[in-house]
């Protein structure tokens, strides 16, 4: 499959994303915006407060954004991103599917993770045989048994890279929702997959011994990754370099233009921090958008 080239690339759906794409778009570059709408937090929300709006659902609120940025000229990808490495003064993006796209400019607004298993022992052993990024962490795991848990693209991309590391690999999810070449992948591969199965308890005493799952039976382990949707901005940005704030690592740090430490990466939204609110999310998705349209026409 050949490679598709974009002006900017804008990943995330959320309120930021779309008001970027908008933005960009119109500013005459050539745009393409990743993701699922339905994966955005604001989907199953309602929105009462914002400036000049009645009160609407999210979802019909993305649904207008999708319906703007698309009648400004920008395209959708409904598709993770799996992986991006810097080239020169363009950026390589490879999705879920294997689709190899090149952009000189990103605007990264795909949100916080806020998805935690929820179960005994997860909080407890955090630093301690639980991880939430395998590209962060997969390097201490080494020659041991590991599980990942998780049924989207990050779950999926990331137990086929622990297979590099870990001695076995263990997928545990309810149902596998990837894309069929992804699928295909995962069940080819060395990868122990427990589909219909969900994880109970994570066990052990000083650090993680195993996991528990619904059915009673039990996999010792020496790790567990929760990966439970796509891959995140944070993980994207800690492979590339970019800066994160400094107390809670959890957060893009961006100037004034929602430019990052690294040129042609921007970021807005939650990912940059609070409040986690659609008014701020779209007054930086603009400035984003239309700062990364003036830095790729450098290019041109």
């Amino acid at each position: 499959m050949g490679e598709e080239s974009y002006d900017v690339v804008v990943l995330g759906t959320g309120p930021a994303g779309l008001q970027a794409a908008i933005h960009a778009a119109r500013a005459k570059v050539s745009v393409l915006v990743m993701g699922r709408e339905v994966k955005s937090s604001l989907y199953k929300a309602h929105i009462e407060n914002y400036c000049c709006l009645d009160r609407t659902t999210g979802e019909d609120f993305l649904r207008q954004g999708i319906q703007q940025a698309t009648d400004s000229g920008a395209a959708f990808l409904h598709e993770d991103v799996i992986k991006i490495a810097a080239e020169d003064d363009a950026f390589a993006i490879t999705t879920e599917s294997d689709r190899h796209i090149r952009t000189r400019a990103l605007v990264m607004s795909m949100g916080i993770s806020r998805n935690r298993l929820g179960v005994p022992g997860e909080k407890q052993f955090i630093g301690k045989g639980v991880s939430y990024c395998v590209d962060c962490d997969a390097g201490f795991y080494k020659g041991v048994e590991v599980a990942i848990v998780g049924n989207a693209s990050a779950a999926a991309s990331g137990a086929l890279t622990l297979t590099f590391y870990a001695s076995a690999v263990h997928l545990i999810c309810d149902r596998l929702e990837v894309t069929e070449r992804l699928a295909i992948q995962v069940r080819a591969s060395d990868v122990i997959l427990h589909e219909n199965r969900k994880v109970k308890e994570i066990y052990g005493k000083d650090a993680v011994e195993g996991v528990m799952l619904d059915d009673g039976s039990r996999i010792p382990l020496s790790g567990v990754f929760i990966e439970t949707g796509a891959k995140g901005a944070v993980e994207l940005a800690a492979t590339l370099g970019v800066d994160l704030d400094s107390e809670q690592y959890k957060y893009i740090v961006t100037d004034t233009n929602q430019q990052t430490n690294i040129p042609g990466i921007f970021a807005a939204g939650d990912i940059t921090g609070l409040p986690w609110q659609v008014a701020k999310a779209v007054g930086e998705g603009c400035v984003a958008g239309l700062a990364a349209a003036k830095h790729a026409k450098k290019f041109r």
